[in-house]
C-alpha cells in the first residue's frame, strides 16, 4: 500500500511511518520540513505539505491508497500574535478540508489522528477552544466517509515515545530532570493523573485501522492509567532516583494550562475492547517507552 503520512517528520508520524514502512508498504512523509538528515526517517520519501496554508501539490495526492494524519495542531503550535482562532483555523476547518482533497484524488482510506478529550471529557468542548477543535475536525473527517472513501478517526491521549534520530526537547527537559540538573526545580509531582500511550501502541492501532477500521468511525485508543507521580516517577527511578513527592501546585514542566480537566482531578478509562480487538494495537507499553526515553536523553 502507498501511504501518505501527513507529520511523518514528527513523534507520533515518526514512528507510525517507520512502522508501516517496516510492514513492507511503501512510505513518505509530508510536513512543512523535512525530517533530520542522517536518520531513519530521512530515508524515506519526503512531500512539501502545509495543510494550514493549503499549500501542497494536489496532483501528487492522487499517487496514494492511503492517508495518515498526525498533524493536528495543539497548544505548542499556536504562532506568535495568533490566539485561540488559529485552532479553528488550523483543525476544524484545515483538517476536513485536507481530507476533502485526499478523497477528490481517489485516496481510498484515510486517518485522522485526533485527541481523546471530546469522547472521555466532551463537557470541555463547550469551554476550551481546542478541544472544540478537534472536535469538528473529527466531525468533519469522519461525515466525509462513503463506500468510497473510508475515512475514520484514531483519539489518543497524552502520547510518548523515541523515534531514532529525532530530539523532542519536552522529554529531553523531563529527564534532566529527573536526573536533578533542572536545580532549584523542587523534585513533585502534580496531583492528579490521565491515561498514556506511546507511539509504538499507536503506530500499531494506525497499522489495524488501515487494515480493519471502519468508515465513519471515531476510534478511542489508550493504554495505562497513570498518575503524574508515577509518570514522572517512571523517568526518576530509570536514572536511578527515587519517585517524587506529590505537591499540590503547579509544575514548571506540566503546567496547569496542559492539565485541561483540572490539576488535582483525573482522567482515566478503560480503552473499549471492541476497539483494541479490531485496531489489534499493542496494550503495556507505557513504562517501556519511558525508559527507552530515559536511556535516550540520560547524561
Amino acid at each position: 500500500m502507498k501511504i501518505l503520512v501527513v507529520g511523518g517528520a514528527g513523534m507520533i508520524g515518526g514512528d507510525a511511518a517507520l512502522h508501516l514502512a517496516a510492514q513492507g508498504h511503501d512510505v513518505t512523509i509530508a510536513g512543512r520540513t523535512p525530517p533530520v538528515a542522517d536518520t531513519p526517517l530521512a530515508q524515506l520519501p519526503f512531500e512539501r505539505v502545509d495543510y494550514v496554508k493549503g499549500e501542497y501539490n494536489r496532483h501528487a495526492l492522487r499517487g496514494f491508497d492511503a492517508l495518515v494524519f498526525t498533524a493536528g495542531n495543539d497548544v505548542r503550535h499556536i504562532p506568535e500574535g495568533q490566539g485561540a482562532d488559529y485552532w479553528k483555523e488550523a483543525n476544524s476547518k484545515g483538517i476536513p478540508r485536507f481530507f476533502e482533497a485526499a478523497k477528490a484524488a481517489g485516496i481510498k482510506v484515510a486517518i485522522n489522528v485526533g485527541s481523546y478529550y471530546p469522547q472521555v471529557a466532551p463537557q470541555l468542548v463547550a469551554t476550551n477552544p481546542y478541544v472544540e477543535s478537534r472536535k469538528l475536525s473529527d466531525d468533519g473527517v469522519t461525515a466525509l466517509s462513503d463506500e468510497n472513501f473510508r475515512a475514520m478517526s484514531i483519539n489518543a491521549p497524552f502520547v510518548l515515545g523515541h523515534v531514532p534520530g529525532l530530539d523532542l526537547p519536552m522529554f529531553a527537559a523531563y529527564v534532566q530532570y529527573a536526573e536533578g540538573k533542572m536545580a532549584p526545580m523542587p523534585d513533585f509531582a502534580p496531583p492528579g493523573g490521565t491515561n498514556f500511550i506511546s507511539t509504538r501502541s499507536l503506530a500499531t492501532a494506525i497499522e489495524g485501522a488501515l487494515k480493519n477500521g471502519e468508515g465513519g468511525a471515531s476510534y478511542l485508543v489508550g493504554d495505562q492509567n497513570m498518575t503524574f507521580q508515577d509518570y514522572f516517577g517512571t523517568l526518576f527511578e530509570a536514572v536511578g532516583r527515587e519517585k517524587p513527592p506529590v505537591r499540590d501546585e503547579e509544575h514548571p514542566l506540566l503546567p496547569d494550562s496542559a492539565i485541561f480537566w483540572g490539576r488535582g482531578g483525573d482522567l482515566y478509562y478503560d480503552p473499549p475492547a471492541d476497539v483494541v480487538e479490531r485496531l489489534g494495537y499493542r496494550r503495556n507499553d507505557v513504562v517501556r517507552a519511558l525508559q527507552e526515553i530515559a536511556a535516550n536523553y540520560a547524561s
